[in-house]
């Protein structure tokens, strides 16, 4: 008589405490020695590590603390019992500033882990990033030169501030993007310099990359079908085109969806960024959240890979 025995698997839980602990182990046992961010040298090492200090950064942006002050005095409580040590505010700002890189790199390696990135078939749309709303600010802010004026046809509104490319997968994992000034870079020279200068960038060639008219042009065409990128636009046509294109506008509100998840549930609008390494580390920190959340619910099957309901409160 044989009997059937179940093995139990482990289960991963979609909440914050499993999230931030899952991101800590990759980030302590796998991105920061393979990306060559371990600490050498002499002096005490800090009491927050930098992979705490990542961790947080992630909570903070997931809770929707969009100022560093009301979220270190709420984080003791907020998530305490995973990080018992906290910095002061001026430490915990000048450290998230200093720590740009490597959640650059955590955000890289994260979208490499996630199964959507292996599809041929990326999103690419730009989305201003507001960073003042009056005429002082604009003349004396400390941004001057990487923040200007620039229209949002979307919403029909001029802005004061930078305007971010997002290059992502269908799933919304992040694979590519890049700041600009929308007064000195249109949508098509700064798409050219992301994938330029940016190796990293860059999606594989054979991939198919769904954008709007504003990537429209001989010139941006031969640049990202031509044998250096070799990809597939898809855009639709203008109006003074005659020939049809198939342009398919699901995959256009997909992207947008992406943007409004960056935009309203996590903060990307009210970064409080100053100066111009405030303003990346903000933007990154943002972007590292949306990739980790992600990453997470490939890892535990959750049906929806973009939802973040599961990580906004303890």
């Amino acid at each position: 008589m044989f009997t059937h025995v179940r093995t139990l698997e482990p289960v991963m839980i979609a909440d914050l405490d499993t999230l931030l602990t899952a991101l800590y182990v990759e980030l302590t046992d796998r991105i920061i020695p393979a990306r060559g961010f371990t600490r050498r040298g002499p002096g005490k090492p800090p009491d927050v590590t930098d992979a705490e200090l990542v961790c947080l950064a992630v909570a903070q942006v997931l809770l929707r603390f969009d100022d560093e002050r009301h979220w270190l005095r709420a984080a003791a409580g907020q998530v305490g019992h995973l990080f018992p040590r906290l910095l002061r505010q001026s430490e915990y700002n000048d450290r998230v500033k200093a720590l740009a890189p490597l959640m650059e790199a955590a955000l890289r390696w994260l979208a490499e882990a996630t199964p959507g990135s292996a599809e041929l078939l990326r999103l690419m749309d730009a989305t201003p990033v507001p960073c003042g709303h009056s005429v002082i600010t604009a003349r004396r802010s400390d941004l001057f030169g990487w923040a200007g004026y620039g229209y949002c046809p979307s919403h029909s509104r001029w802005y004061w501030g930078a305007k971010l490319l997002l290059i992502v997968t269908c799933d919304g994992t992040v694979t590519g993007f890049a700041l600009a000034n929308p007064k000195l870079f249109g949508e098509r020279e700064q798409a050219r310099q992301m994938l330029e200068r940016q190796p990293a960038n860059r999606p594989v060639p054979g991939t198919a990359v769904v954008t709007d008219k504003g990537l429209s042009g001989g010139d941006t065409e031969a640049f990202l079908t031509g044998p250096d990128l070799g990809l597939t636009l898809i855009r639709p046509a203008r109006k003074d085109e005659k020939a049809p294109r198939y342009f398919p506008n699901w995959l256009r509100q997909r992207v947008e969806a992406i943007i409004w998840t960056l935009k309203h549930q996590l903060g990307l609008e009210h970064h409080g960024g100053r100066i111009p390494a405030g303003l990346w580390a903000r933007i990154v920190q943002r972007l590292l959240a949306l990739n980790a959340c992600i990453w997470h619910n490939w890892m535990i099957g959750a049906p929806v890979k973009r939802s973040l309901i599961a990580y906004d409160h303890v």
